[in-house]
């Protein structure tokens, strides 16, 4: 049976651009080229909190940064978990006041998270505003599972401890073609929380582990399923709701295990494969010269995709779908803004879905030749 784990995938991409550039980690986080063309320039960001001094990181298996504590095969322990994560931190509200003319003001209604173990402002909210301490997320994770003794892959803090997020397996992955390829991807749930009143909490079944700023992002952009939860005082109570929401999610990932089985069974010629990225792309007869190249570029560069996947999971509608989606996440180009990297256009695209429409078509194009 083959694996398919984005989280390994990430992993080697990482290390082997890091090791290829020379990079090196500056104190916010960024990682900078040492040699070659792209010296000095950000290829990478972990964005992992820093505020004791070294990264806020718990993980069962080492991270692409090689940052954090981890512990080979994971432990069950939570206060091992909240200790080793550097996230066994108190946040408490406090009333926000400001002076103005030397006259003391304080600002009715509105107060600050305040991070206890460094004194540090985190957000601002209302008198409604409940907050979550760290615990409470595992206690969570636990009482929706319905079992105690979980073993926790992953927990850790970001941007100075604003956002926690803890990560656990999904008992039963998704099995591709059972029998034929054996392609099983792995699941995790995933609980994000904030505490800087911008967002909140949010619980999500996805193939992502979290170790980092990116694989949070990730994570958020490629979930199966996700929740929301508010911060009032009865958010985590409602364990029956995240129950119900927990098992759709399941039932989802069956019926998309069923629709990439027919895909992974169904013979996709190369010919059939340009059709599909001519539906999403097309090129119009009075295209200019450049327009010509960078379509040529772009077939070329699903055509080695593919080429890579055909080796994996054989000359399939599965194995097309899966370049056209690597394309899009890894590969098409990205114009990053004035304060962007590229890396961070990119994972700015998946988390607002830029390109799910194109993916949900081209899901939809290969299903119809599973009926054909």
């Amino acid at each position: 049976m083959s694996t398919t784990d984005v989280n390994q995938a990430f992993h080697d991409k990482r290390v082997a651009l890091i090791e290829s550039t020379g990079a090196e980690r500056r104190a916010n986080g960024t990682y900078a080229a040492t040699v070659g063309y792209d010296r000095g320039e950000v290829i990478g960001r972990d964005g992992l909190d820093t505020s004791t001094g070294t990264a806020a990181l718990y993980t069962s298996t080492p991270a692409w940064h090689g940052l954090g504590t981890v512990i080979p095969g994971g432990t069950t322990d939570i206060d091992t978990v909240l200790r080793a994560g550097q996230i066994d931190f108190e946040v408490q509200t406090r009333p926000v006041q400001f002076r103005v003319k030397g006259k003391r003001i304080l600002f009715e209604d509105r107060f600050a998270t305040v991070r206890m173990d460094t004194a540090t402002g985190l957000g601002i909210v209302g008198t409604r505003y409940q907050v979550f301490q760290q615990r409470d997320l595992f206690t969570f994770l636990e009482e929706l599972a319905a079992t105690h003794g979980i073993l926790w892959e992953s927990a850790g803090a970001l941007r100075g401890g604003r956002r926690v997020f803890v990560t656990m397996q999904v008992p039963d992955s998704i099995v591709i073609d059972r029998g034929g390829i054996d392609d099983e991807i792995k699941l995790f749930i995933v609980a994000v929380n904030s505490h800087d009143g911008g967002s909140q909490a949010e619980v999500v079944v996805t193939p992502w582990r979290v170790v980092c700023g990116n694989t949070e992002r990730f994570a958020l952009a490629d979930a199966a399923s996700r929740w929301g939860i508010r911060h009032t005082s009865g958010g985590l109570e409602n364990i029956a709701e995240a129950r119900r929401h927990l098992g759709l999610t399941l039932k989802y990932a069956e019926a998309f295990e069923a629709e990439e089985t027919a895909l992974a069974r169904t013979d996709l010629a190369i010919d059939d494969f340009h059709k599909v990225i001519a539906d999403l792309w097309p090129l119009d007869d009075d295209a200019n010269d450049r327009t010509r190249t960078n379509h040529r570029a772009r077939i070329g560069a699903m055509d080695g995709i593919f080429r890579t996947e055909i080796e994996r999971v054989g000359r399939t509608a599965y194995a097309g779908e899966r370049a056209i989606t690597d394309y899009l996440d890894h590969i098409a180009p990205r114009r990053p803004g004035q304060t962007m990297t590229e890396e961070i256009a990119r994972a700015t695209a998946l988390i607002e879905g830029t390109d799910d429409g194109a993916k949900t078509k081209a899901h939809k194009r290969l299903l119809l030749l599973t009926r054909a």
